[in-house]
Parts: structure tokens; C-alpha cells; sequence
């Protein structure tokens, strides 16, 4: 199973940015208005300059309580791990669980054209055990 699959599968193929010079509020509003736990910071739109998540909200209040004034730019993770829509799934999880991150942005030509989710991972393989489970069973019971 390759990314661009799960990609189809999703309700809404839209992809949440923020500019790199936004206030952290705004990121916060956003998080909450959109029910997402990272955006990708863009200056375009359409190149991925970094990441920001609720993670990197908490760490850096934890660290310096005056991070609401800030900028994105100051608590963006600049070094993002991206895949494409030929990605198999499996590669993606890895990368999730060794790196520690929930979201991946997919990148084509240099173009964000999606993200994947740890939740939309987790949606896509429970729906393959499913309808696995469905052959299985209508295997059995036409026997």
C-alpha cells in the first residue's frame, strides 16, 4: 500500500499552513479552529519550510512561559521528514515510530500536496484488516 492511497481515502485532501513569521496565538487558533494537532509552516503555500505542533507548544512553554509572544518560526521543527504519494504505508510507519513524529507531509516536486496523520495511518490499516477479515469470513462460510 503506497501513501497516495491513503491520501485518496481521506475526507478533505486540504492542508493546513501557517506562515513561519505568524504568532504562535494565530498557530494556537488554528490547531483549534481546524481540530489538528500540526500545521506545516509556509511562506507560499506550497513549500515546506518546517512543522509546528501542539508538542512543540507545550515543550517550549514548559521551557519559557513567554512562547505566546513568539513567532512560529522560533518553535518550528526546520528539519521535516516528507515522503511522496509512491511512499509504501509500511515505510511511513516506521519512520513515525522511530522518529517519534505523528505527521508527515507529502511532497511532489518540491509541492506539499498532503500530510499524513498517525490517525490516518491507523484508520487506513484498521479498514485493510477489516475488509481482510470479510474475505476471510466469506471464505469460510461459503464452504
Amino acid at each position: 500500500m503506497r501513501i497516495g492511497d491513503v491520501l485518496k481515502a481521506k475526507p478533505s485532501h486540504d492542508v493546513v499552513t501557517i506562515g513561519p513569521d505568524a504568532g504562535v496565538r494565530e498557530l494556537i487558533a488554528r490547531l483549534a479552529e481546524h481540530n489538528v494537532g500540526a500545521l506545516i509552516v509556509s511562506a507560499d503555500g506550497a513549500k515546506v519550510d518546517g512543522i509546528v505542533s501542539e508538542r512543540d507548544v507545550v515543550r517550549h512553554l514548559h521551557h519559557d512561559g513567554t512562547v505566546i509572544n513568539n513567532t512560529v518560526s522560533a518553535i518550528m521543527t526546520a528539519a521535516v521528514e516528507t515522503c511522496d504519494e509512491d511512499t509504501h504505508l509500511d515505510d511511513i510507519m516506521k519512520v513515525m515510530t522511530e522518529r517519534r513524529v505523528r505527521h508527515v507531509p507529502v511532497v511532489h516536486d518540491g509541492r506539499l500536496v498532503g500530510i499524513i496523520s498517525i490517525g490516518d495511518v491507523v484508520k487506513h490499516r484498521i479498514d485493510q484488516l477489516q475488509f481482510e477479515r470479510d474475505q476471510l469470513d466469506s471464505y469460510v462460510h461459503r464452504s
